[in-house]
């Protein structure tokens, strides 16, 4: 697993074993290796856009009574919008419904412009969790989605990169991983999503394609694939869960911005 983490006032990458962290090399300050409890989790890249499909799910359209689309549906969320594992999601004064929505994420190893969906895997990182946050209410009353999905702590990530061959070491394929999402309030849980990419309605590959066809895409920006049926409203002191099959579990909780 890689990731990016704290120690007093570095910021770092490294690799996750058996929760050790092993700093990357070319950190020379650091010691060799530090119990991943010492450190603080930051978010796993450090992208330069983060690109979101939205009604990649053939369940969800099917939930929602929509026709499926024909290419994918595009958004962007704002850098500035990112939260790490653990991190705060700030509800807003502006907003009186806040939605959670769990997605699995890819993150970009290396530019990439215009590529073919047969090239489109070599261009992977590797995957994470992600929940899409949105204010619902101001999503319908603007028309469209940019302030909804932009406000600062709307993006949580994380918490590790997996990459696409320790999947594979787990027989498992980003194509047919189990999505979830869980929101515990006081002394409840419940499962709110569970679904499959299996029900992708635009495969990782297409996507790559696609996105890069319109815009160069950086080493570390992310791609969020889209959430399955199941969205639903957070209130404040809600801990929200992402868990994506294989690749971890996203844990946030809900306060108040004010």
């Amino acid at each position: 697993m890689l990731g990016r983490f704290q120690y007093n006032d570095i910021a770092f990458s490294g690799e996750v074993f058996d929760d050790i962290v092993y700093p990357d090399p070319i950190y020379q300050q650091l010691d060799d290796e530090y119990p991943l409890s010492s450190l603080l989790i930051l978010p796993p890249s450090l992208p330069s856009k983060i690109v979101c499909a939205g009604l990649n799910y053939a369940d969800h359209a099917k939930e929602l009574n929509m026709e499926l689309p024909k290419n994918p549906i595009l958004f962007l969320k704002p850098p500035s919008s990112i939260l790490a594992h653990e991190g705060l999601i700030r509800y807003p004064p502006e907003s009186g419904q806040v939605d959670y929505e769990a997605e699995l994420a890819i993150v970009i190893g290396k530019k990439c412009g215009s590529v073919s969906e047969d090239d489109a895997l070599d261009y992977i990182l590797g995957f994470t969790c992600f929940n899409d946050v949105t204010a619902r209410d101001l999503q319908r009353a603007d028309g469209q989605w940019t302030r909804a999905k932009s406000f600062d702590t709307f993006a949580p990530v994380g918490p590790f990169i997996i990459t696409p061959e320790e999947l594979a070491q787990k027989n498992l394929s980003p194509g047919d991983l189990s999505v979830s999402c869980r929101v515990i309030r006081g002394q409840n849980e419940e499962v709110r999503q569970s679904s499959s990419t299996k029900e992708f309605i635009f495969g990782i590959p297409k996507l790559i394609s696609f996105i890069s066809s319109v815009m160069t895409l950086e080493k570390g920006d992310i791609i969020a694939t889209g959430t399955p049926p199941g969205v639903g409203e957070l209130l404040i002191g809600d801990v929200v869960e992402v868990e994506i099959e294989g690749v971890g579990v996203l844990r946030n909780t809900v306060v108040s911005a004010e």
